[in-house]
């Protein structure tokens, strides 16, 4: 019984609860065992047994009373580990916030609360974001459940939503919260065989949610199948005062978006996003992709987006140039790690040196570089430009387009050892999501096939700006096209 409450998605879940079939006690107890049964794969960095079966005992209350209060009353979730919870730890995977308490809750966590969603704890990700595998984290790497044919290795959840995306993908949560600063969120999704949108720039409140880079930052749901996607964001976005980035706009109803009709709808392929080397595999899941929206009665056009062959740079400059502004504030002085000097500034070196891991600091270096006299204007300036041309070119993409399609990673998950020890190679894994959190569009990854090795791909639906509706409805035909079954042995 237990296995069988934990395969169900979130939809599902809510059916069988609204029909009594079982209980909000039932299905956190049965994501707890889940989670205690595969702690190998270190997804969690703080569970919260207590807490979430307090709080599936209040949902079963109010559903004795017929007073079911939200879209996901009942339903148990894995927070990312940079989502502020009152009074349980949140780290942002990194040592200089260990043991950090937050005495308030994230905007995007207390709208979900508000929807009846329990909490079974916080998940592992890479340190303050920055990564691709998820194993820059100071709690350790978090493991992907999936396994290639005949090869045991350990392989990456991709990053840095990592343990997010293991969480949903071992079945150990019904879906988890997460964030997107250059496509992590899509790429952990396309690694682990489960769907991830990152909506539109302001669309949820960055309030309460450790920041990386302000102005590409963006908080999404992992789940299991694109209505799940649709019925969590529903209940995540929405207009907050708090932040003055968020924009005061209605929520739709977005499961109302999945018809499977996208008859007359002009799809566009960009020819720049055609790599030398892209592996074999992914060129034809993204010709079957192209194929089944053609099927379902959609235009296919070819379009250009002519610069995002610099969006990579674009991006390695701007994030870092913010994160070296946004980490400033960890000193020592006032929350978290605080290691003592003979100084002030002794306290503030020594404290940064051993709170902030390898990869943090890279790019603190690299962004405080950027901003520095006599090369804010030859790098920044200059990055800022292009960042308006890659918008743009967007803009004049939907003058002919609906919606684009890509693949959302070049690759399949790759094991622990393998490109990880090359930076540049890790940054080259976000060479089909980046444009999207420059530009500030929604992009969801869905999964549509498996590799040669038995490892699941994504596709890429890139959309207009605040016109989620639109990707949900071209995803959910995208879904059923692909018929995407498979899950990692043993989950």
């Amino acid at each position: 019984m237990t296995t069988e409450l934990t395969g169900l998605t979130i939809g599902e879940a809510l059916d069988g609860l609204a029909k009594k079939s079982f209980s909000s006690a039932e299905l956190t107890a049965a994501s707890l065992a889940a989670m205690e049964k595969h702690r190998e794969l270190n997804a969690f960095i703080v569970e919260t047994p207590e807490k979430a079966r307090a709080m599936a005992a209040e949902a079963d209350a109010r559903r004795a009373k017929g007073e079911a209060k939200g879209l996901l009353d009942g339903i148990p979730l894995a927070i990312k580990d940079l989502f502020c919870t009152e009074g349980v730890q949140t780290t942002a995977g990194s040592h200089i916030l260990e043991g950090f308490k937050p005495p308030y809750e994230s905007t995007v966590t207390a709208n979900l609360w508000k929807a009846g969603a329990v909490m079974l704890g916080k998940v592992n990700m890479d340190e303050f974001a920055m990564g691709s595998s998820n194993l820059t984290s100071h709690f350790g790497g978090v493991g992907n459940p999936w396994r290639r044919h005949g090869d045991n290795r350990r392989l990456v959840p991709g990053g840095s939503s990592g343990g997010s995306a293991a969480a949903v993908a071992a079945r150990m949560a019904f879906g988890a919260t997460a964030t997107d600063t250059g496509g992590s969120i899509r790429q952990p999704a396309a690694f682990t065989g489960t769907v991830g949108i990152k909506p539109t720039y302001g669309r949820c409140s960055r309030w309460g949610i450790v920041a990386f880079a302000s102005s590409l930052d963006q908080a999404g749901p992992m789940t299991r199948s694109v209505k799940d996607c649709a019925l969590m964001l529903q209940a995540m976005a929405g207009y907050d005062a708090k932040d003055s980035t968020s924009v005061d706009l209605p929520v739709p109803d977005y499961t109302k978006a999945i018809t499977g009709d996208i008859r007359g709808m002009k799809i566009g392929i960009p020819r720049e996003y055609r790599l030398d080397g892209m592996a074999p595999e992914i060129e034809k899941l993204w010709a079957d992709g192209a194929e089944w929206l053609k099927k379902a009665g959609a235009e296919i056009k070819e379009i250009s987006l002519p610069h995002t062959k610099y969006a990579l740079p674009t991006y390695y400059i701007i994030a870092p140039a913010e994160a070296s502004s946004n980490l400033a504030r960890y000193d020592g002085v006032r929350f978290g790690l605080r290691v003592p000097g003979e100084s002030l500034d002794d306290m503030y070196e020594r404290t940064r040196a051993e709170g902030f891991g390898k990869e943090v600091k890279r790019r603190i270096l690299i962004g405080t570089y950027v901003l520095s006299a006599g090369y804010y204007d030859a790098y920044y300036v200059k990055a800022q430009r292009l960042r308006a041309l890659i918008a743009r070119d967007f803009e004049n993409a939907y003058k002919e387009v609906d919606a684009i399609l890509t693949p959302s990673t070049p690759t399949a998950a790759f094991a622990e050892g393998e490109n990880t020890d090359d930076p540049v190679q890790m940054y080259l894994n976000d060479v089909f999501t980046v444009t999207v959190n420059l530009a500030g569009l929604p992009g969801i990854s869905v999964p549509a096939g498996l590799d040669a090795k038995g490892l699941p791909l994504g596709l890429q639906l890139i959309g207009r700006a605040f016109d989620e509706e639109t990707l949900f409805k071209v995803a959910g035909v995208i879904e059923s096209s692909a018929g995407f079954k498979a899950k990692p042995e043993g989950f």
